[in-house]
């Protein structure tokens, strides 16, 4: 259980199956070595969130796994709902803070990059701070932190482009969302985002 029973942490995870994961990456080096690099960020991921104290909330892709490594009582596991990104991250928001929590705060599992100390510096934002964002240096964002619900962050993007960090933002601006912004990481979304980690 928590130290704070207020803050949830958010995990979205692909269920690590060749094809359906960094297909972009597996253009360049094929489905079986994209397979590979996705396990590995999922090592990455599980490592760096392991001693978080916040309650964690693992959700899947396409199944909820009862067998990996985050099958023990310190993990919730729930299945991802919805259209697109937007769509899936809103329902994961909703139903966490419909549980009763205040602070939340989402990660993917994509960023070698990302340290624990991100995820603690984020909850420590949302004690002063409507919401947190962590940039990715492709347009995007890695970490979304939220103290109370505001759908509109994840509707009318296009995810997956260099544009939705500076719409998330807009959105923050137009509904008087005072936030705070943490360090830009880099994603691995291609081959040459994961050369640059060799």
């Amino acid at each position: 259980m928590s130290t704070d029973q207020n803050a949830a942490l958010i995990i979205f995870v692909k269920n690590p199956q060749p094809g359906r994961v960094k297909t972009r990456l597996a253009e360049a080096i094929g489905e079986r070595e994209a397979l590979k690099v996705y396990l590995k960020l999922l090592d990455h991921t599980w490592r760096v969130t392991a001693d978080i104290p916040e309650d964690t909330h693992i959700f899947y892709s396409d199944f909820i796994d009862d067998n990996d490594r985050w099958s023990d009582v310190n993990h919730y596991k729930h299945l991802q709902r919805g259209r697109d990104l937007g769509d899936r991250m809103r329902h994961a928001f909703a139903k966490i803070f419909n549980r009763g929590y205040r602070k939340v705060v989402i990660i993917g599992s994509d960023c070698l990059e990302l340290q624990s100390n991100h995820i603690t510096r984020a909850f420590d934002i949302l004690n002063r701070f409507e919401a947190v964002i962590g940039p990715a240096r492709d347009g995007g964002y890695y970490l979304l932190g939220l103290s109370r619900m505001v759908p509109d962050v994840f509707q009318n993007k296009t995810w997956s482009t260099d544009s939705v960090f500076e719409e998330t933002i807009r959105d923050f601006q137009n509904k008087n969302i005072i936030w705070q912004e943490l360090p830009v990481l880099k994603d691995v979304d291609t081959a040459w985002d994961w050369e640059e980690h060799l």
